[in-house]
């Protein structure tokens, strides 16, 4: 059985799983548009461009985990902490769609569901599982950080799992060792992903901590 990873190619899913993701996303994204276009500070709109280059940058590098395989930044977490949810899934989606068609890293007719998977479960669900945690553990300023690596490992694993489930809609294979190869291996490669959210919020906090501002500054 092959080794499915979140950058699915083309045949991987089912023409109907795939329109069915198109449909969500392309919502997601009209929605994201509209929410950001409303509520975004001004002063981030530069940031977009950068954050957008940070994150395609990132996912040109692989870090190598146990058993011959490996992973690379997702990003979503991070783009939703400093632009906010909405500006962020754009973000994201623009990223994961110059990948696909400049670079053929995954298929165009299952892009709806890549996008989704790594970028609005990234995004929006990482966004929101961040600020319960961090409220929970008295605000952003003292939980930021713990509350950014588990919401980057959660949205990995989360997104890991989705892909599972339409493999098997799909008839690729059957859940369970879609869950076996999908969730066992991104469970260690969402360690990768905390880690670089991590590390990339504390430099940050140390270069540039006015851009820890932007997103507070709007009620995105």
């Amino acid at each position: 059985m092959p080794l499915f990873l979140l950058h699915a190619a083309d045949g991987f899913f089912s023409v109907p799983v795939s329109l069915v993701f198109w449909a969500i996303t392309v919502a997601a994204l009209a929605i994201s548009l509209k929410r950001a276009g409303e509520r975004l500070d001004e002063r981030a709109i530069p940031l977009m461009g950068v954050m957008a280059a940070f994150i395609f940058a990132g996912q040109m590098f692989n870090f190598q985990i146990p058993g011959g395989t490996s992973g690379h930044l997702l990003g979503g977490v991070l783009a939703g902490i400093l632009l906010g949810p909405y500006a962020g899934t754009v973000v994201m989606a623009c990223v994961i769609a110059v990948q696909a068609i400049v670079f053929q890293d995954g298929g165009l007719v299952v892009l709806g569901a890549n996008i989704f998977n790594m970028g609005i479960i990234g995004t929006m669900g990482g966004y929101w599982v961040y600020r319960a945690i961090a409220g929970a553990l008295g605000g952003e300023e003292k939980g930021r950080l713990p509350a950014a690596a588990v919401a980057a490992w959660l949205s990995v694993v989360t997104a890991a799992v989705v892909a599972s489930f339409q493999l098997a809609l799909s008839d690729t294979t059957s859940l369970g060792a879609a869950l076996v190869a999908m969730v066992g291996w991104h469970v260690l490669i969402g360690i990768g992903e905390a880690i670089i959210t991590v590390g990339a919020l504390g430099f940050i906090r140390v270069a540039r901590a006015d851009l820890l501002t932007l997103r507070e500054a709007s009620p995105a």
